[in-house]
């Protein structure tokens, strides 16, 4: 036999071992990992008007919501949720960056989001895409359902959307796909096995 051959037989057979051994992380969310059916990345505007994309937060878990402002319920208590969460994980949280995206970019102006988002948390960050083509870009990418709905005047509508949040890894890899409304703990359990 190739001494070399024999070689790298050795070393692909001591790889497989260690990746057997390696334990899987026990997600209690739903574990997308891999999957190319949503989006991994995004161009979107911070309230200072810088464009931001998954780049810029490279080595921190991302956690991505999707909602807006004048949310009278799913929104508020998603973001506290969060904040709750990055109490538990204690100094963890500096690992962590939450990114609130809205969807009702018309009435969410870069001094609303300012001031709404840090306001659960002064780490998380409120954007919001360019235009109506961006939004209907991004909320493609990462198949978030939104929809206006009439309220009695024409700036008091309300949207339904998509209630679940995504996470990345510390590599800007998708990786989970949260569940709306199951308590602080369950998150922060999975955010500690995605900063491993």
């Amino acid at each position: 036999m190739n001494l070399n051959l024999f070689r790298t037989s050795c070393v692909v057979a001591l790889l497989m071992i260690l990746a057997a051994c390696s334990p899987k992380p026990e997600f209690k969310n739903i574990d997308i990992t891999g999957s190319t059916a949503f989006g991994k990345d995004f161009s979107l505007l911070d309230p200072d008007g810088k464009v931001r994309t998954l780049a810029d937060f490279k080595g921190k878990v991302v956690l991505m919501f999707f909602g807006y402002t004048q949310c009278p319920d799913v929104c508020p208590t998603t973001l506290t949720e969060m904040q709750q969460v990055m109490t538990l994980l204690g100094p963890q949280a500096d690992k962590v960056q939450v990114l609130f995206v809205t969807v009702d970019p018309a009435r969410d102006t870069d001094a609303i989001l300012k001031q709404y988002v840090p306001a659960f948390d002064p780490r998380f960050l409120g954007l919001r895409p360019a235009d109506d083509a961006a939004l209907e870009k991004v909320t493609k990418d990462f198949k978030i359902y939104y929809k206006k709905v009439p309220g009695n005047s024409p700036g008091s509508y309300t949207i339904d959307h998509t209630a679940g949040s995504y996470a990345f890894d510390p590599e800007g890899r998708l990786r989970l796909y949260i569940k709306h409304a199951q308590g602080p703990e369950t998150l922060a359990h999975d955010l500690k096995e995605l900063l491993k």
